[in-house]
């Protein structure tokens, strides 16, 4: 570490450094000469070793700036006439829009490459035209990574102006509040209300069983634990490209949720838990897309929401308001690419995952917005010693997801 209590061995460095300066700079006819250096080389050291003595007690910053200048300047006297050409072999100078020569190019993509864990040789690597960066000593170039069949994905890295270095430099936004970040207005929701502290927001896709598992397991945990300290809202992200029915789903349950945020839940509810009945015997979408039709009107009849609204809603399948949902989703910041995603507070949390790691971010989120999680939750007790016991009778299942319109 630079400081001024500099180590006795920086000043026999410094010395050292200021005498091979000096020595080039006054004597460059005896520099090679090692008989004039022999004679009068120990009586400059002496000197140079008296004056580094008297200033010991200064800033060892200035001293350290003294020795680099001098030295600076002996080297350029030296090598002035020797090279003026081109930079050594190597290091090949970086021009903003001037295009990389093809070997500063190749080192660039196999520096990359080696670098990335994740990219496969079946993606293609181009380098754009260096552009002026906000890093001094450093042009900024955009890297295209294409493959076949996919679209190409850009990432910025930064370039030395001497070329001998590559770097990446990423600047976040931080002047937002992560929770606002994932938009949730309008949307039917449970649990407290638009102002509690948590927000967790899901990207769901009615016909995927990760989302059902979720539905099922994750979310009652949570309402039962957090009560009016989380909300909970679902946001549109049916995977249509595979999923034939999902987007039909979709449409259905907003336009329940246009008219009733309980006929919403209750018609997401059932449709997760019977997700592989939606297709019938036939294993159709069209039959999928009767079914839920179907279920969606009679639970509109249950809540009693206008059904000749409902059912234009219903007929005419606008499917506008959810792809909107999806690229918005897919685009920056959110980066939404599966299902099930969810955000705690704005905190990302992809694919299903322990319900204790879920309790561990929001009791986090909740101490940064100033309130006090519950108690944690205790684990079961141990089993007692197994005994020899009767046949037990079969267990009674679990009360299943009312029907829409039951």
């Amino acid at each position: 570490m630079w400081g001024c209590g500099v180590h006795r061995g920086s000043f026999g460095f410094a010395q050292d450094r200021l005498f091979d300066s000096v020595w080039r700079k006054f004597a460059p006819n005896y520099a090679q000469d090692d008989r004039v250096e022999e004679e009068w080389g120990g009586f400059v050291r002496e000197i140079i070793g008296v004056v580094l003595n008297g200033v010991r007690p200064l800033c060892c910053l200035a001293l350290i700036a003294l020795v680099a200048a001098l030295d600076c300047h002996a080297q350029t006297s030296v090598q002035a006439g020797v090279q003026t050409g081109p930079q050594a072999a190597g290091s090949q100078a970086v021009q903003v829009g001037v295009k990389l020569t093809p070997e500063m190019a190749r080192r660039v993509e196999v520096m990359i490459r080696n670098r990335s864990q994740a990219l496969t040789p079946a993606y293609a690597i181009s380098i754009g035209e260096p552009t002026k960066s906000e890093i001094a000593g450093y042009d900024q170039i955009i890297v295209t990574f294409t493959a076949e069949g996919n679209p190409g994905k850009t990432a910025p890295f930064l370039l030395s102006t001497d070329g001998k270095m590559l770097a990446q430099f990423n600047k976040y936004d931080l002047s937002q509040d992560p929770k606002e970040m994932v938009l949730a207005t309008g949307r039917p929701a449970r649990g407290g209300a638009e102002n509690a502290a948590v927000l967790v927001v899901g990207f769901d896709d009615l016909e995927c069983p990760f989302c059902a598992q979720m539905n099922a397991e994750i979310f009652p945990a949570l309402l039962d634990r957090y009560k009016n300290q989380v909300r909970v809202v679902y946001r549109d992200f049916p995977l249509y490209d595979i999923h034939p029915w999902a987007m039909h789903a979709a449409i259905d349950a907003n336009c329940l949720g246009a008219a009733s945020t309980a006929g919403y839940w209750n018609f997401i509810d059932y449709v997760h838990a019977h997700a592989d009945e939606m297709a019938g015997a036939e294993k159709t979408a069209a039959k999928a897309d009767q079914t839920l039709d179907k279920l969606a009107l009679d639970e509109g009849a249950r809540q009693k929401v206008n059904p000749a609204e409902l059912a234009a809603c219903v007929q005419k399948q606008d499917d506008s308001r959810v792809k909107a949902s999806v690229l918005e989703a897919e685009a920056d910041p959110l980066r939404v690419d599966s299902t099930p995603v969810l955000f705690i507070n704005g905190e990302k949390v992809e694919g299903v995952v322990q319900i204790e790691t879920i309790f561990k971010i929001i009791d986090g989120a909740l101490i940064a917005a100033g309130k006090t999680p519950p108690p944690p939750v205790s684990p079961p007790p141990a089993p007692p010693a197994a005994q020899p016991a009767p046949v037990a009778a079969p267990a009674q299942p679990a009360p299943a997801a009312a029907k829409p319109g039951s």
